[in-house]
């Protein structure tokens, strides 16, 4: 009997669905108790998670007005700075 609710916990837990829906369908008291009993399951939840904090930290937003971005505009807009 155990065997599809490990499935069934694996399954979830590595499709990436969120430990309460898993916990509560598996009838379990909370989630702490699903996950000390299934995450061993999931060994990909750590590529996952680098290759999700990668993608934040690689995003470039081409209109970012960072400190350099507003130098560049106050050099092209001061009529001061071309003196």
């Amino acid at each position: 009997m155990h065997a599809p609710r490990r499935s069934c916990a694996s399954v979830l837990l590595d499709a990436g669905e969120g430990i309460k829906a898993p916990s509560e369908y598996l009838g379990h008291p909370d989630p702490g108790s699903t996950l000390r009993t299934y995450t061993h399951l999931t060994p990909s939840g750590g590529t996952r998670t680098r290759a999700a904090v990668d993608r934040v930290l690689q995003e470039e937003d081409p209109t970012e007005d960072g400190p350099e971005t507003a130098r560049e505009r106050n050099q092209v807009s001061d009529p001061r700075s071309s003196q």
